[in-house]
């Protein structure tokens, strides 16, 4: 069954077609006449569909900052029955309890693979987090391994915005709005209370089967807006014409399908009588979209040292405190080194705002890699203040390199950076993939001083 399952969802992923453009007023309908023209509400929807706005902002919200989004569907959303608590398995929401804050440098092997066929929804497991899920503050870091495509299965989350980073195995994400391909180098952003399924697309090489691994940062705040450029001016970072909304593409499915709904931390479940991604034509700016992480367009010294990392910054999520984020989503991308008298990785660093960093391909130019450092699928956590940078082998041959241009074209990271502490769930600080001895790649790092 799962093998079929992948076929449908490769074939469905072939040639889709997308909208461009980071926040615009996108349009799609996937049947002609669908969509109303002059207004959003008629007497009358078109085609006897039922109009419905979904709204990711208050309605008094400043104009650039307002969400909202007409569907126009088969069925209202109205028309459901009650929802009844779930297990929520490994999902943790904030406020995080379980543990005290931890001011220890910490990090983590990849999440294992799971002995029992599981879902993107079953296959959540949080690291920790910070802030309140029903003030709209803060966030979480959750990270998956799945192999199993969403059967007959929607997921929504009332809580925040999902930015799902894949490290390991594409997805095919069907949402209400139409289909999204993801792939590892790829990220795709779901809005509050957007539903989706998720299918799996590749086969591991080693057991032939479906498999997924990556990275998801849950945003309980201000939804998340590319950087303000200032005096860097008008272009680079991310480029809005390179992140990618769907076009309708509605499922008219009858009988049940499960909706799971994450609503003040917890999980809720009801079972409709038919598909809720049933929207066959949409207008507005509250949408999902995937984004190449390669197009980032990186900027950097060209003299010598380098910029903070802030430069790096693909999408914020801003606090009420001007140019303090509640997170940013960060990635290092392939770039050039040209810094003269520079000690080029990463320097010693505290900071007052909190790093989570994860790896999607290759090596960090920071840290070392192979069994025991920092591996692909792996992550790290840098709680504020906490110490940390370059370990002693990266230490050593940075030092010495001959400051040649160098190009880095062999890794791919990330970070989440967030205002607050990251307060762990147990299931972190106790699990069994956490590097114990990770403090030990700086005590290397010897004393040179000379007077």
């Amino acid at each position: 069954m799962a093998g079929t399952e992948n076929e449908r969802a490769r074939k469905a992923a072939e040639g889709l077609a997308y909208s461009s453009g980071f926040g615009n007023e996108h349009s799609s309908e996937a049947v002609p006449g669908a969509l109303p023209v002059g207004r959003n509400s008629p007497q009358r929807a078109p085609l006897g569909l039922y109009a419905e706005q979904l709204s990711g902002s208050a309605f008094t919200e400043p104009r650039s900052h307002n969400r909202r989004s007409w569907l126009y569907r088969i069925r209202p959303s109205a028309a459901h029955p009650p929802f009844a608590r779930a297990n929520r398995g490994e999902i943790r929401s904030a406020p995080f309890t379980e543990c005290l804050p931890d001011p220890n440098r910490l990090r983590w092997d990849p999440l294992p693979a799971p002995a029992d066929p599981t879902d993107f929804v079953d296959g959540l497991w949080t690291l920790g987090g910070n802030g309140d899920a029903t003030q709209r503050t803060g966030m979480a870091v959750h990270l998956y391994h799945i192999n199993a495509s969403m059967e007959r299965r929607v997921f929504g989350n009332a809580d925040g915005e999902l930015l799902i980073v894949p490290e390991r195995g594409g997805l095919l994400l069907r949402t209400e709005f139409g289909l999204l391909r993801v792939e590892p180098g790829h990220v795709a952003l779901i809005p509050r209370g957007v539903r989706f399924r998720v299918e799996l697309l590749d086969d591991a090489p080693d057991t032939g089967r479906p498999t997924a691994r990556g990275y998801v940062c849950e945003n309980y705040g201000r939804p998340f807006e590319l950087p303000a450029l200032g005096p860097i001016g008008a272009n680079g970072l991310a480029n809005p014409r390179d992140f990618l909304a769907p076009t309708a593409a509605y499922e008219d499915v009858e009988g049940p399908v499960e909706v799971v709904n994450k609503f003040c931390g917890q999980l809720w479940t009801a079972t409709y009588d038919h598909s809720p991604l049933d929207v066959v034509a949409w207008h507005g700016n509250h949408v999902p979209y995937v984004y190449d992480l390669r197009r980032f367009n990186v900027i950097g010294s060209i003299s010598y040292d380098h910029p903070d990392p802030s430069i790096f910054t693909v999408l914020t999520s801003p606090s009420d405190t001007p140019g303090l984020a509640g997170v940013d989503f960060v990635v290092f991308a392939p770039r050039w080194l040209v810094g003269e008298d520079t000690f080029r990785p990463p320097y010693f660093h505290r900071n007052v705002m909190t790093e989570y960093m994860g790896l999607i391909e290759g090596a960090y130019d920071a840290k070392t890699a192979g069994p025991g450092g920092f591996v692909p699928g792996g992550g790290s956590l840098h709680n504020m203040m906490s110490a940390h940078g370059p370990d002693q082998e990266t230490f050593d041959r940075a030092s010495a390199a001959e400051l040649a241009p160098q190009k880095i074209d062999d890794g791919l990271a990330f970070m989440f950076e967030t205002r607050w502490p990251l307060t762990l769930t147990e299931q972190a600080r106790d699990a069994g993939h956490r590097q114990r001895a990770y403090d030990d790649v700086w005590q290397g790092l010897q004393r040179h001083f000379r007077p």
